[in-house]
């Protein structure tokens, strides 16, 4: 268990445990949850912002709340993040394979990791939306060619992202079409505190597992809660 501000010592892939981690659109509380998840686990963690000051003051705001994982935090643009080993993109779904464009010279080549989900909200209706080339994470993709595109990260509640003295009771779906990439990010995964990665395919999955968070949205609104998926009849081993 991860204790308050406390950086935990659970081990991940060696490849994985040295990698610095940038968040793109860090700002936001997907992102900032997870820079401090990330960082609590002992990663080296960016947090990128279209402007600077804004990402700086979001990793002040983090340090102040968890000062043993200030360290382990920096601010800057999405450029800077961008300069990780591997990046996340936590932008407003809209804006995502855009950001990426953006940066696609520091990315190429990189793990890239999609974890946005079109969504629209009618009266008390979640429904998801279908965006360019059917998922963001093969919009992104698509942005960028060269980048080695993960999508993850999509079902885990912001709130309790960034509560980082708790552990996340979830299973996280990961799908992508480079099998290698797909293992460095269920590593980093399999070291946050009571997640567990789950390997769910190719790409083309992503429609999919983005489209789910509609329902899972719509269970709390119903029931009041945050609910996160766990499934059953997997081995841990498998």
């Amino acid at each position: 268990m991860c204790h308050a501000g406390a950086v935990n010592d659970r081990t991940t892939d060696a490849t994985t445990s040295r990698a610095s981690i940038g968040i793109l659109g860090g700002t936001g509380p997907a992102g900032s949850g997870l820079a401090a998840r990330l960082a609590s686990i002992g990663h080296s963690v960016t947090i990128g912002s279209r402007s600077a000051d804004r990402a700086s003051a979001t990793r002040d705001e983090l340090a102040e709340r968890w000062p043993d994982i200030g360290d382990l935090l920096a601010g800057g643009d999405n450029a800077a993040a961008s300069d990780a080993d591997i990046v996340v993109i936590a932008t407003p779904w809209d804006g995502a394979a855009a950001v990426a464009q953006e940066n696609a010279d520091l990315l190429d080549g990189k793990i890239v990791i999609s974890m946005a989900n079109a969504l629209v909200r009618v009266n008390k209706e979640f429904q998801p939306l279908v965006p360019p080339r059917g998922s963001v994470a093969a919009h992104v993709q698509a942005a960028v060619p060269r980048c080695r595109l993960v999508a993850a990260f999509h079902h885990l509640p912001a709130a309790e992202l960034g509560e980082i003295d708790h552990p996340i009771d979830s299973d996280v779906l990961i799908c992508g079409d480079d099998p290698e990439a797909v293992r460095e990010v269920s590593a980093m995964v399999d070291g946050i505190p009571g997640c567990r990665p789950l390997d769910a395919g190719q790409l083309s999955n992503a429609t999919a597992i983005e489209a789910f968070t509609a329902v899972l949205l719509q269970l709390n609104v119903r029931y009041k809660t945050r609910v996160a998926p766990r499934l059953t009849g997997i081995s841990d081993a498998s």
